[in-house]
């Protein structure tokens, strides 16, 4: 293990992100479960690429099949982008129907907001003042993690998330309204500066924020807002889309509003790099005809095979009502243990959050000791949100019953062997 950190070190450069103090080193997959280079197996409750569960047989023969028939790019006809652009866009409503088809959601979020200049001829977003978004330069600037070098652009504003233990504006009920006032008063800002107000970009269940308990209607006040002011919706589905949430296809049909632009990633293809833009015609064509745009990889014959053989499992095993009822099952385990602190638990489909608090400040260091020794204990979790004190559960869609017991029967060894 040590020459491996060595040699990531000295070929890769430092600082090159890790999960967990003593890296996994990961040598194969099946469904739920992840296997190390010494044989230790791991229940996988974290990584939402492998959709349909990693190494899925399906997935995994069509993109056999298809590499070894043709793969290229988008320059040249194939059937297998449109075959794809068709099925998936009929999952959407709005007028969604046209798509661009990229490597990653960064590259995504990048055209999206593209996209918003070209509709608009203004260049000003907003998101949340907790959330990411991706790496490229563009979108970096709307995240997070790391302020940009000489600080944020003056053509981006960020504004306080949604919180759960915390509410902006005081209360639970008063929380959609001040969102959208704070959202309101940002594009005033931009408006006055000379940027203009192109958009706003969010995740619509708040994912990187700590999947806050929102209601449904949360985003109506807000949207009726950057619409009265012009700009557009850029709702970014790369974690929860393709039917995490249980609800439905999209997040942001169970949150009821209509997106001018959504983006799609990481389980687009179980692992194999896809994406996408998906926008409405008049949205697509003031992107075309402003930019000259063409990716290399993207929607090349493999890649598709692979996002429409993901589609294909995601039906045939009706997944989308499985993680409905696995929200039931898991959020009900997790409630019934001792986190030795003060808990926050909530779910959405296959994705959990339990937010972890102490005299009503966030328990970082227990968090952080948790997901050690959760590693340390063959089941991999992680931690979101500002204070990195709320523990993430994101596993493959097919997580069932009995790999819940397994996280439960874990989590209650790790917790009863605290020391924090």
């Amino acid at each position: 293990m040590t020459d491996l950190v060595t040699r990531r070190a000295a070929l890769l450069g430092p600082n090159v992100p890790t999960f967990y103090k003593a890296p996994v080193h990961l040598v194969r997959g099946e469904g739920c479960w992840l296997w190390d280079a010494k044989g230790n197996r791991y229940l996988d409750c974290y990584n939402n690429v492998p959709h349909v569960g990693h190494c899925h047989p399906h997935v995994v023969a069509a993109i056999a099949k298809q590499a070894a028939m043709l793969n290229t790019h988008t320059r040249y006809l194939h059937d297998g982008i449109l075959d794809y652009a068709e099925r998936l866009t009929a999952t959407f409503s709005h007028n969604l129907s046209q798509l661009i088809m990229v490597c990653s959601g960064s590259e995504a979020n990048d055209i999206a907001l593209r996209m918003a200049q070209a509709v608009t001829g203004k260049r000003g977003f907003i998101a949340t003042d907790a959330t990411y978004h991706g790496n490229t330069t563009a979108v970096s600037a709307l995240s997070t993690r790391r302020p940009p070098i000489g600080g944020y652009p003056d053509h981006v504003r960020l504004v306080p998330a949604p919180r759960t233990l915390d509410p902006i504006g005081g209360t639970t009920e008063n929380q959609g309204a001040v969102f959208a006032q704070n959202v309101k008063a940002a594009i005033d800002e931009l408006e006055e500066n000379g940027s203009g107000f192109a958009g706003l970009m969010l995740c619509p269940i708040f994912a990187n924020e700590g999947l806050p308990d929102v209601p449904p209607d949360f985003l109506q006040p807000v949207a009726q807002v950057v619409k009265q002011a012009g700009g557009l919706m850029l709702i970014d589905e790369v974690q929860p889309g393709f039917g995490r949430t249980g609800q439905s296809m999209w997040s942001h049909d169970w949150i009821g509003i209509a997106p001018d632009v959504v983006t799609l990633g990481k389980p687009m293809a179980n692992g194999h790099p896809a994406a996408a833009v998906v926008a409405r015609p008049d949205v697509m064509a003031a992107f075309r005809e402003a930019f000259g745009y063409f990716n290399t990889f993207g929607g090349n014959p493999v890649s598709c095979a692979a996002a429409m053989a993901v589609l294909d499992v995601l039906e045939q095993d009706g997944l989308i009502p499985h993680a409905a009822r696995m929200e039931r099952i898991v959020t009900s385990g997790l409630g019934a243990l001792r986190f030795l602190a003060e808990t926050q638990i909530r779910g959405r489909g296959q994705f959990f959050a339990v937010e972890l608090s102490r005299d009503g400040a966030p328990a970082t260091e227990l968090a952080k000791w948790i997901v050690e020794d959760m590693r340390t204990r063959g089941v991999l979790i992680g931690v979101i949100g500002p204070n990195a004190n709320i523990l993430k559960m994101r596993p493959p869609m097919p997580f069932d019953d009995t790999h819940a017991t397994h996280l439960f029967s874990t989590l209650e060894k790790s917790l009863s062997s605290c020391p924090v």
